[in-house]
């Protein structure tokens, strides 16, 4: 086995794993791996500079060996830092530290930020973690790691870039012999080195990777007794590579360090179990596997799934078999026990598509077998007893026997750690169950089984295996029974004895499986049946093939590498220019292969190829699947390598199409790799809260300056014998029209309902004086009103001055009615500086008639006390003074007059009191409480104004949109406003799903559907809008919070002022942030969706376009021809007329026509192509136009009920009935219906579409009378599960779903408790969705004729 360190530019490991993330089977590589060989200059300079890897070693490559390194280490190293090198060494000798002290000297080029890095390949994912520790301890270097279950194999190149960006040294897994293989045919590394390397080099290029491979055994084969095969297959190895094998020359050196175990055959006599019991097995067996392939046929199952069944059967018996006769009984019965898995989830059998029905049916075989097999030994059988009386009964075989008797040769051997090699994985599982059973007789000893995860049998996870090798270096587990997993690398050094079960495939695998005993005097023992001299021979020569493999290299150390000989001649290759990337004739059956594999599919067919092939006249016509944009391809030439060709100008062909990328790889790949990294970005939910400039400002401010008053008009339609007042706006701002149109609205408060309208009355200068004194005011209403505390109130107002910071400048006044003008109350006002030794307190208006009042603060006339706002400070308490008692003294009662509730009035004796606000009337004090509710929606509407200026400032055009609409988008359903943005999302979900569709049908006329929806989504998922959301700073406008009134910021409050900061929108246009709160990223591309909406309702289809051109989506309506490469005589395959005729519309082109109606399965050549790029098309518009109908047909309409009407009406359920039947409304149907007669209507909507010019009206004329009648709010009818569970919910019922497969059908079971009755039904259908749906259906029907639909009694279900 080698492993490779490869030090390489960046562009050459970019390349090298671009395949990783972009194929799915290795026989796409060097399609891939070719990306930037000879590109173009620009292209050159952009990646990077060349950089030569042909470093004067004598000044810059310098050893950097560690202290203990042995001689032929350093040796070794300094042949690898010469040439590009294999070491060729046995297991055991430090060959991973040679490549750390390579590593090292090779550091200070690789140190970020250099272009340069290094990669480390082994052949399985245990080693990775294992050679990269090695690299850590013994290196400063940054080390990644990476191996297949890291989902590596999709990464886009961007998440590479940022990987090499962070690493110096990646260490990562590959297949199992991947270097040894890879001189081999058409192996993907023999590409890489053939139409990369070796062209680059005999090219003349120096800028290649350095190349450091690693192995125990260079050949992988069986071998051979002649020396010239090794000669050869060395040769062909360092040739491949570009390297020279190193190995040390001297045995004794070797000697000194290296123990080598000693080899020894165990001779077992050739007893299987006896003839009548194999014989009784085979016939038992047989007929019971005839019997449960007969239960087979009687199930519902379709022929794919029967025979996968049918064959996992048969896998079984063959298995039982194997056991039975190769084995023994008991271990074919472990093996039948273990394969039924009653009691256990794991599966030995990969069940890939099989159902329920088929897994019970191979589980029940298994444990059926188990019983037969039983009967061949007694119920008090103790298998070890008698081991030899065990082989007579064929319980156990000699093999097996002799297994035994040698690993109890070494019981008295302390701290033993084996292995045993076994070929199969059921071979693995059965032994450790029958050496768990007896050893524990004999010894202390504990035995586990470990075998690949990708053996297709039993899977063991990462983290299971890595466990079990720690346990067998620690001495918890001393006898792993292993399949060739454990060849490769595992580094135990107490390993003292290794088994070969079975005898190994191949030279490597007799070496490797060797060099795992690493202990002094440790022994190899390979088990051999006695009479088999076949066997026995080729291990004597893997014996001596080491020997022979260490001479070949020795003789071969002076004779250089022969130069490259390129394969690849003109005719049989293509290249890309740009980037180098490379197709064969071999590889391009794999890429087209791969490029159908890619294609669009149903239910109904998979896109496959078909060949014509005229051997008179040596022509290959090869058809390609209908959503190819290419229909077929013919070539001529060679019977021999035809088929071939018409792969390789298939390709040539694609690409120059644009169906390939420049790196031939499928254009979806790529588009599904770009949609994983978009997917994968991280959103930060942590987003500002926005405040308008318009309500804050810095100061200070030493001159009088100009303030507009508004005045906020309230009129209350309830009763309440309190009533409400006016109160004057007094901002720097002068508010637009728009805005003070929008702020008439009425507001839901305890009582009923406000009335609340905003009108202009006129300006103020006002100088630091008054609006110092505006802000007390207010700060103590609110601080009042909202907190109802008064304790931190005077050091509040001591510490307000005119600071520096932005402060939320406005002010809210009382007014006074005026007939002709109103204007600003002055007097409550200055009420806030109220002093007790105001001797204006005691000039009561009825002269010498003043009564004296004595309140905390001091005497004061009780006018001045009536109509003033109080604490009383023994309870902190807040009150309104509305009147005086005369007749009321000391001696008098006390009590409450209505009622007992906090609002309720009360007598007080004014000696509790202490005066904070007089005069102030309660009507004023009312008013007030819905000033914060007032400002909220004030200051939403500005939010939503500076939004729209923001967005115009994108157009050189009068963009108008009414601020109540952008409102309505950026106001989520969480608010509990009358309004949010869900309608306006639906409208504009539909137009971007219709915009873009049409955009991307109209340019990229050659991808087939699967791509376009690619493309589509990187354009209108969640993930796209949100980050173009983010982009353009949505998430600071969005309102997505219920409105607290205690969180409100009282203007001129310096405690709420201190969380404003400045937040520049554009070069010109600023805002301030008050706070941050969490925002998900679907909310984000939720209001983006809005504001397309919005745009779209106001302004229509223009300044929609508009705003999705401000949020970066660049699309537009111009009509552009939809070109037509083939001639087609439409009669011939439908009656055109009578179609014309259903859809009232006359095709120009109708070749359109009988695309829409043609299947991909239809394979006929005279019609190239078929429905599904129309589907993407009309599916986008027919959404769109039934949505536009709903929004304008029904304006009043409730935004969840237009979003229930648009689930109705566009889904390919209601289409597929409205072909079919004709008058089902949405979700009555109770069957499921081909998807193909939905994706019909659509189609037909896509063609008329282009035929008709875009012309939407005409769509929708034509195809509404396919969907009539429409669904109306009357008729809508929610999806059964949907509103089961929305009741459910409501009701607190409890709610239980069972699904139980059942061949082709699918049954679904609902059970609902409701009061402890229980409703259920179980229904069976063609698919889950219609089985639920028909459950649900019948469950909500008896729950209302039970009249349970108002029930709210949580129920629980036994």
């Amino acid at each position: 086995m080698i492993c490779a360190i490869v030090l390489a530019r960046k562009r050459w490991y970019d390349l090298t794993f671009q395949y990783e993330f972009c194929s799915i089977h290795k026989g796409l590589v060097h399609n891939t791996i070719m990306k930037g060989l000879k590109s173009k200059e620009s292209h050159e300079k952009e990646v990077m500079e060349p950089v030569s890897v042909d470093i004067d070693t004598t000044q810059q490559l310098l050893a950097d060996p560690l202290p203990f390194a042995r001689s032929y280490q350093l040796e070794a190293l300094e042949k690898a830092l010469k040439q590009n090198t294999i070491v060729f060494l046995e297991t055991g000798s430090g060959k991973t530290l040679i490549a750390t002290m390579l590593l090292r000297s090779y550091a200070h080029l690789l140190r970020k930020p250099s272009r340069f890095i290094a990669v480390f390949l082994v052949p399985e994912v245990f080693l990775v973690r294992q050679q990269a520790g090695v690299v850590r301890m013994h290196t400063d270097l940054n080390v990644g790691m990476y191996w297949g279950d890291m989902g590596i194999d999709f990464w886009h190149a961007a998440t590479w870039k940022r990987e090499i960006d962070k690493h110096e040294h990646m260490a990562y897994a590959m297949d199992n012999d991947l270097w040894i293989n890879m001189y081999r045919g058409n192996h993907p590394y023999a590409c890489i080195m053939t139409e990369f390397y070796h062209r680059e080099l005999m090219s003349g290029h120096h800028d290649l990777p350095r190349i450091f491979g690693m192995t125990a055994s260079l050949i992988k084969s069986k071998g051979a007794n002649s020396e010239s095969y090794y000669r050869q297959q060395i040769c062909e190895l360092e040739n491949i590579m570009n390297s020279k094998v190193y190995t040390c020359a001297s045995e004794t050196v070797l000697a000194e360090f290296i123990p080598s175990p000693a080899s020894e055959f165990l001779f077992y006599e050739p007893m299987k179990i006896p003839d009548g019991i194999y014989a009784f097995l085979e016939e038992e067996l047989g007929n019971l596997k005839a019997k449960h392939e007969l239960l087979l046929k009687q199930l519902d199952l379709s022929e794919l799934a029967a025979e996968s069944v049918h064959n996992k059967i048969s896998k079984v018996h063959s298995t039982l078999m194997f056991c039975s006769g190769e084995l023994g009984v008991w271990l074919a019965f472990q093996a039948a026990r273990f394969l039924s898995h009653r009691d256990t989830d794991s599966d030995f059998v990969a069940w890939g598509k099989v159902d329920v029905s088929g897994k019970t049916i191979v589980k029940n075989f298994c444990w059926d077998a188990s019983l037969v097999i039983s009967n061949c030994f007694s119920a008090e059988c103790c298998i070890g007893d008698n081991t030899e009386a065990d082989v007579g009964a064929g319980l156990i075989t000699a093999k097996v026997l002799c297994l035994i008797k040698t690993l109890l040769q070494y019981r008295d051997l302390k701290d033993i750690r084996c292995i045993v090699f076994v070929e199969r994985v059921i071979t693995a599982v059965v032994l450790e169950s029958l050496l768990t059973e007896l050893l524990p007789k004999h010894s202390g000893w504990k035995t586990k089984y470990m075998t690949g995860n990708n053996s297709g049998l039993q899977s063991q996870t990462r983290q299971m295996q890595n466990e079990i090798v720690e346990e067998f270096r620690k001495g918890m587990v001393n006898i792993i029974v292993a399949t060739s997993i454990l060849e490769e690398g595992l580094d135990v050094q107490s390993c003292n004895l290794v088994i070969r079960f079975d005898p190994p495939s191949s030279v490597s695998s007799f070496i490797q499986s060797g060099g795992r005993a690493r202990m002094q005097n440790s022994d190899y023992l390979l088990m051999v049946e006695r009479e088999d001299s076949t066997t026995h021979s080729r291990l004597e020569n893997y014996l001596s093939s080491s020997e022979i493999m260490r001479r070949e290299s020795l003789r071969r150390s002076a004779t250089s590498c022969s130069a490259p000989q390129s394969e690849l001649h003109e005719d049989e290759f293509y290249s890309v220019e740009g980037t180098g990337a490379v197709v064969t004739l071999s590889s391009s059956v794999s890429l087209i292969n791969f490029y159908c594999s890619r294609l669009p599919s149903d239910g109904y067919f998979k896109p496959a190829l078909r060949f014509i092939i005229d051997k008179e006249k040596e022509t290959c016509t090869l058809h390609l699947p209908k959503s190819s944009p290419i229909p077929n391809i013919c070539v001529q030439g060679n019977i021999k390598n035809l088929k071939q060709k018409a792969y390789l100008e298939a390709c040539k062909q694609l690409h120059l199409i644009g169906a390939l990328t420049d790196n031939l790889v499928p254009g979806i790949v790529v588009e599904e790799a770009a949609a994983q990294e978009d997917g994968n970005e991280r959103y930060d939910d942590e987003q500002p809260i926005y405040l308008p400039p318009e309500l804050a400002s810095p100061g200070p401010r030493n001159l009088k300056t100009k303030y507009y008053c508004y005045l906020i008009e309230l009129n209350q339609k309830f009763d309440y014998d309190v009533p409400v007042h006016d109160i004057v706006l007094v901002m720097r701002t002068e508010l637009e029209s728009d805005v003070l149109s929008s702020m008439g609205f009425e507001l839901d408060v305890e009582r009923g309902l406000l009335a609340v309208s905003l009108r202009y009355i006129g300006d103020i200068y006002l100088d630091q004086v008054p609006v110092l004194l505006c802000r007390m005011f207010q700060i103590t209403l609110f601080e009042v009103l909202i907190h109802r505390k008064v304790n931190r109130l005077e050091e509040v107002l001591k510490g307000l001055e005119l600071g520096t910071g932005v402060v939320m400048d406005y002010f809210l006044l009382p007014a006074i009615r005026s007939r002709s003008q109103p204007s600003i109350d002055w007097e409550p006002i200055s009420s806030v500086l109220f002093s007790y030794k105001n001797e204006d307190h005691f000039n009561c208006s009825s002269k010498g008639n003043a009564h004296v009042v004595h309140p905390k603060g001091g005497p004061v006339c009780t006018c001045v006390l009536q109509n003033s706002l109080v604490c009383t400070p023994h309870n902190g308490r807040v009150y309104c003074i509305t009147s005086a008692s005369e007749h009321l003294n000391g001696r008098s009662l006390l009590k409450l007059r209505d009622g007992e509730s906090k609002n309720a009035r009360v007598d007080l004796p004014p000696e509790l009191c202490d005066i904070i606000l007089s005069p102030v009337s309660i009507s004023t004090l009312y008013s007030y409480t819905f000033i914060p509710s007032i400002m909220h929606r004030l200051e939403s509407l500005l939010i939503a104004v500076n939004l729209k200026k923001m967005i115009s400032d994108h157009c050189m055009q009068n963009v108008d949109i009414p601020a109540m609409k952008v409102l309505e988008a950026i106001t989520t359903k969480k608010c509990q406003e009358k309004f949010h943005l869900e309608s306006l999302e639906t409208l504009g979900d539909s137009f971007l799903k219709y915009a873009a569709s049409q955009q991307l049908f109209k340019l990229y006329q050659n991808h087939h559907e699967g791509l376009l929806s690619k493309k589509k989504e990187k354009i209108i998922s969640n993930a796209a809008l949100c980050r173009r959301g983010c982009d353009c700073k949505l998430p600071g406008f969005i309102r997505n919070e219920v409105f607290d009134p205690k969180l409100w910021m009282v203007p001129g409050d310096k405690c709420g002022s201190d969380l404003l900061s400045e937040e520049l929108l554009s070069e010109s246009r600023k805002i301030y942030v008050r706070g941050r709160r969490k925002v998900g990223s679907k909310r984000v591309a939720d209001v983006v969706e809005a504001l397309i909406g919005a745009y779209l309702s106001t302004g229509g289809e223009v300044l929609a376009l508009f705003f999705m051109d401000w949020i970066g989506i660049k699309v537009d309506f111009m009509i552009v021809p939809n070109e037509r490469h083939f001639q087609l005589q439409a009669e011939k395959f439908v009656n055109v007329r009578y179609l014309e005729s259903l859809l009232n519309y006359s095709f120009r082109d109708p070749s359109l026509l009988v695309e829409a109606l043609t299947h991909g399965s239809y394979m006929l050549p005279e019609i190239p192509s078929c429905y599904q790029r129309l589907e993407f098309l009309g599916d986008a518009v027919l959404d769109y136009l039934i949505t536009m109908h709903l929004y304008k047909e029904y304006p009043g309409m409730s935004p969840g009920l237009l979003t229930d009407l648009r689930s109705a009406s566009v889904n390919n359920d209601c289409y597929a009935q409205k072909s079919s039947l004709g008058s089902t409304f949405g979700w009555e149907s109770e069957t499921s219906f081909p998807k193909v007669l939905g994706d019909v209507i659509e189609s037909l909507a896509g063609a008329i579409l282009v035929d008709s010019g875009y012309n939407k009206e005409i769509v929708f004329q034509s195809i509404r009378p396919l969907l009539e009648p429409l669904i109306t709010p009357e008729t809508v009818r929610l999806q059964p599960a949907r509103e089961l569970n929305e009741l459910i919910q409501k009701q607190h019922f409890d709610y239980k779903k069972s699904v139980v497969s059942n061949g082709r059908n699918a049954s679904i079971e609902i059970v609902v408790g409701a009061n402890g009755v229980i409703f259920k039904h179980t229904a069976t259908a063609a698919d889950k969705k219609t089985a639920e749906k028909l459950a649900s259906k019948e469950v909500l029907k008896s729950l209302k004729e039970s009249n349970f639909a108002s029930s709210s009694t949580p129920s629980k279900i036994d």
